[in-house]
């Protein structure tokens, strides 16, 4: 792993709490010694060297900012060995086109991944692109990240929306969580206490739907009776604009 910031951090912190590598198999590499100090005691290697890192992975993953990533794999790419590795590139708006440019005949099979902060939970829900990549080889990919939560492959048209709905996604869902928990204090709970009521109650709310398989406005109907209190808070969300504004946001995102 080349990288070690949040997300990257995060998904290092996935794959020491997975079963698929031993914590002693997986090295992590990071110009910031704080950063990479932490996975110490884990059992993991640690590195400030990228090429030395990436020289004897099976996988690598180059998990930086978008504007690095095109650094970081000029100071890797005479490690890299395309017959035997693969490579995961974990940044948003990176193009695998680019990076083909940019490795020319080093680039191994590759792989544009966006999960979201959750996999250091295990709970990510992750987008893989497949590119120049055998079944066995993409099985293999799916198979690490669907340890660590869930992933879905697609191509790369649809990485965008997906990094919305998911990867930034996952901040608009802890939006709507603080918002509720500030309206539970102001209902007259603590305000840890409103926290929970909140965070268990959209943790029902997706256990339902996992169970049941119904689309949302089903669920919906079975606590909404004529008259009652929960179609009045529903309208009045509708009428500032709830529905409009999580859409909005997400196409913005996705531009």
């Amino acid at each position: 792993m080349i990288g070690a910031g949040a997300m990257g951090g995060a998904t290092v912190e996935g794959l020491i709490k997975g079963e698929m590598f031993k914590n002693e198999d997986i090295t992590v590499a990071d110009p910031s010694q704080a950063a990479i100090d932490r996975f110490v005691e884990s059992g993991v290697s640690v590195t400030n060297d990228n090429a030395m890192a990436a020289e004897g992975a099976d996988v690598v993953c180059v998990c930086v900012k978008p504007w690095l990533v095109e650094r970081v794999l000029a100071g890797i790419k005479t490690v890299l060995r395309p017959e035997r590795q693969l490579l995961v590139v974990i940044a948003a708006g990176v193009k695998s086109a680019d990076i083909r440019e940019w490795l020319g005949e080093q680039c191994p099979p590759l792989f544009l991944v966006i999960p979201n902060i959750a996999i250091a939970q295990m709970a990510s829900m992750t987008f893989v692109v497949p590119v120049g990549a055998t079944d066995e080889q993409t099985a293999t990919v799916k198979a690490m990240f669907d340890e660590m939560g869930t992933s879905l492959i697609t191509d790369e048209q649809h990485l965008a929306a997906g990094t919305t709905l998911a990867s930034c996604g996952i901040a608009y869902a802890m939006r709507y969580i603080r918002a509720a928990s500030e309206g539970g204090v102001e209902l007259g709970f603590k305000a840890d206490d409103a926290k929970q009521i909140v965070m268990q109650t959209v943790a029902g709310a997706v256990k339902l739907l996992e169970a049941s398989g119904m689309h949302p406005e089903e669920a919906i109907d079975l606590v909404t009776t004529p008259g009652g209190v929960t179609i009045r808070g529903l309208n009045e969300m509708e009428h500032a604009g709830f529905t409009s504004a999580v859409i909005r946001g997400l196409k913005a995102g996705a531009k």
